[in-house]
């Protein structure tokens, strides 16, 4: 059986770009080299000699024409990479595993935005995945929801696969590396610290968080690494780009976000994972998934719920969860989050498909 992947890109990004990059390093562990399509292809990482590479071209295309074009491309490059079973981590319309890691109605539902009609042209060309696909990853609870509610999918087609984290990385250190990073990145030992992990801030909920904990008489400090805020001061500090996300998971007590649309939020496994504790909206995919005593849960958009869960956050600063005890176990989170269990599952849909052709 050989298996293909197609992708935005195969680099370091956020989002599918990520989980399709695990999905290579997943099937290397199993001698598997999958045919990999994608725009872009850094060949500088240790990925790409994984995979077989197969770069569609687009960018001599206007915008709204490139989704389509790829799409269009792929069908025919993978009859000729000899590949039995896509995954799809993009809109692409012939993969047989679709992977959804958020709809795009979903997300114009809402962030509350007009529809365009480049959505239209995406939700045209989402629609047809789903349709074709013989399996529908959805990578939480909200996202079967969604594809029930706004796309008429069968329930029969879905599959609920949460998304997968690697464990060597993202794990607890002891009290005294936890000192050093927290000395590392500015931190004082007085002061809550809020990561909040972002380049969209706006739907990422940075203004509503900016306003509660700057109305707060407590020493409460949001820490955010990605973009830079538009307005930064005493309660609110950027920490730039960091590559190294876990060390600054494991310095923070707390990791928050209060999306207006957040489909898994896999930096809330990850947080957990380096044993810190999140402050999410209940909105955020993945809070389905967290143990409830690694997690404080408010309304999106309730500012009010917001401070009530920050204070009792700061009232129980200091307490770290607890590691895991083996690889795909763990104390806080409710699934098996390893890539091997997540592999495992994907081999187990594509057999399937391979013996019902």
């Amino acid at each position: 059986m050989k298996l293909g992947i197609s992708a935005n890109a195969l680099k370091h990004s956020g989002g599918l770009e990520r989980y399709a990059m695990d999905l290579v390093q997943g099937l290397a562990a199993h001698g598997m080299r999958p045919a990999f399509f994608a725009r872009k292809f850094d060949p500088s990482l240790g990925e790409y000699a994984q995979v077989e590479p197969h770069r569609i071209n687009v960018s001599l295309l206007p915008g709204k024409l490139r989704d389509r074009w790829f799409s269009w491309r792929l069908a025919a490059l993978r009859r000729r990479a000899r590949v039995d079973v896509l995954i799809g981590c993009n809109r692409v319309d012939s993969s047989e595993i679709a992977i959804c890691g958020g709809t795009h109605r979903g997300f114009l539902r809402a962030t509350g935005r007009e529809l365009r009609g480049s959505d239209q042209r995406q939700i045209e060309l989402e629609s047809r995945q789903y349709a074709q696909s013989r399996v529908i990853v959805a990578h939480s609870d909200l996202m079967r929801d969604e594809l029930l509610e706004l796309y008429g999918v069968d329930d029969a087609k879905i599959r609920v696969l949460c998304p997968p984290v690697d464990g060597a990385r993202f794990s607890p250190v002891d009290d005294a590396a936890r000192a050093a990073l927290r000395k590392q990145y500015g931190f004082g030992e007085h002061e809550t610290v809020l990561l909040f992990p972002s380049s969209s801030h706006e739907r990422k909920g940075l203004p509503l968080i900016q306003s509660v904990v700057e109305a707060l008489d407590l020493p409460v400090v949001v820490a955010v690494a990605g973009r830079p805020p538009e307005r930064a001061s005493q309660r609110v500090r950027y920490i730039g780009y960091v590559k190294d996300l876990e060390n600054v998971y494991r310095a923070a007590d707390f990791t928050i976000l209060a999306s207006k649309y957040e489909p898994f939020g896999l930096v809330g496994i990850e947080s957990v994972m380096c044993g810190t504790p999140v402050i999410f909206s209940s909105n955020i995919g993945c809070c389905d998934a967290i143990d409830d005593d690694a997690k404080y849960v408010f309304r999106p958009d309730d500012a009010a719920g917001l401070r009530r869960m920050l204070e009792a956050a700061v009232a129980a600063r200091g307490r770290r969860i607890e590691a895991a005890a083996g690889p795909g176990a763990h104390p806080a989170i409710r699934y098996d989050a390893s890539v091997a269990a997540h592999i495992d599952a994907l081999l187990a849909l594509a057999a399937d498909i391979v013996s019902s052709k």
